[in-house]
């Protein structure tokens, strides 16, 4: 028997099959989009009635960064302006948690909160699973990335 190493890597598909196959499926599509259209007006809901969270502030975000990243990709780009200012709002929200310990949306902000909510819905609906998928990959390394550079600079301080 012969001990010669082996130089092949071991090659990994990069999606799992299950995952393919729901990528690819409409029938897969709708349960998916409207968990996520769910979840954000859930939490938009939340701090409406001055019951939000950290965690429902993360949930919404994240959503709103996927509907950027998705007028990035194609989907609805004249909605990245409405976009932006939804995540303005949603410092607002944070701000105002720091300030007042509460969790809470009104006025302009919600009105934003709700046109890109709007928009999102608009690009789940075209989207298709592969799109959105991308846009959650590139969401996650966004939020990597700027860990990353605040880790550095609070080394370099």
């Amino acid at each position: 028997m012969s001990h010669k190493s082996r130089n092949r890597k071991p090659t990994r598909p990069a999606m799992s099959p299950l995952l393919r196959a729901l990528t690819f499926s409409r029938a897969a599509h709708e349960p998916i989009t409207r968990a996520m259209l769910l979840q954000a007006y859930a939490s938009l809901d939340a701090f409406c009635r001055g019951q939000g969270s950290r965690e429902l502030f993360t949930t919404l975000g994240r959503q709103l960064l996927i509907a950027e990243e998705l007028s990035r990709i194609g989907h609805l780009p004249e909605a990245a302006d409405d976009i932006a200012e939804a995540q303005i709002a949603m410092t607002d929200i944070d701000a105002a948690e720091k300030a007042s310990g509460k969790w809470t949306v009104e006025g302009d902000n919600y009105a934003w909160l709700t046109i890109a909510l709007d928009a999102l819905d608009r690009q789940l609906a075209v989207a298709s699973l592969e799109d959105i998928a991308k846009a959650e990959a590139r969401m996650i390394e966004g939020l990597m990335r700027t860990e990353q550079e605040l880790a550095h600079a609070a080394v370099a301080a």
